[in-house]
């Protein structure tokens, strides 16, 4: 039944116009979901699958493809959306071949993330971290490392320096598998009128005479810190 669910949710995606695509039933025999597009969205719908036959549908039509086409090759089957009967889009599944994956490939690198979980029953720890609405679930540290990290548990975003092991798909996409965290620091996440603050600070002190104003500048942010 939850693959099921995960079938009928990358339909539902595929066609679009959620608020106008109904659910009707599963029909006999082989698995076939039947869905019901209210009149009004049918033409959109149809825009919509037809785009994905040239080539030109939006991005999530096409990884909404991609995903029932994965699963259906997963479980050694095969698909088609039809109309009437008529096959509008086949699914190879099963048939399509096998993708390419290139690497592992480790590169140094940096991760931007607020802490929301530490965990891990062995010498590795496993650190997941969120920033813009994405997720990073493959950072490990050592216990040393995870000590310090809990005093950061959702608080502010901290910039993690390490090296990542990376694979790229046959699409082009790439996938981080695993990133090692050798240190980390908090970012300054001070409000941009205090931001604004500073630099006008450097300026009144007469900038275009600074040899490097940046420097300038963060000297004085250390020297606040540390007079706090």
């Amino acid at each position: 039944m939850e693959r099921l669910a995960e079938y009928i949710a990358s339909f539902a995606r595929l066609l679009g116009e959620g608020s106008s695509v109904h659910f009707d039933r599963v029909k006999d025999g082989s698995v076939a979901l039947l869905a019901d597009v209210d009149e009004p969205a049918q033409p959109k719908v149809h825009d919509r699958v037809q785009a994905l036959r040239t080539g030109s549908a939006p991005a999530d039509a096409i990884k909404a493809y991609n995903e029932l086409d994965e699963m259906l090759r997963r479980d050694n089957a095969t698909g088609s959306l039809a109309n009437g009967g008529n096959v509008v889009i086949p699914f190879p599944g099963k048939h399509r071949p096998t993708p390419v994956i290139f690497g592992p490939f480790k590169q140094e690198g940096t991760l931007d993330g607020q802490v929301y979980r530490i965990g891990g029953k062995d010498d590795s720890k496993h650190v997941h971290i969120r920033n813009a609405g994405r997720e990073f679930t493959t950072l490990v540290a050592d216990e040393a490392l995870a000590l310090s990290l809990r005093h950061h548990l959702f608080g502010g975003v901290l910039r993690f320096s390490g090296t990542g092991t990376w694979i790229r798909h046959g699409d082009g996409t790439w996938e981080l598998k695993k990133f090692e965290i050798g240190h980390f620091e908090a970012l300054d996440d001070a409000p941009l009128e205090e931001v604004l603050g500073r630099i006008r600070a450097v300026r009144a002190k007469g900038v275009q005479q600074l040899v490097d104003p940046v420097a300038q500048l963060l000297a004085d942010r250390h020297s606040d810190e540390s007079a706090a």
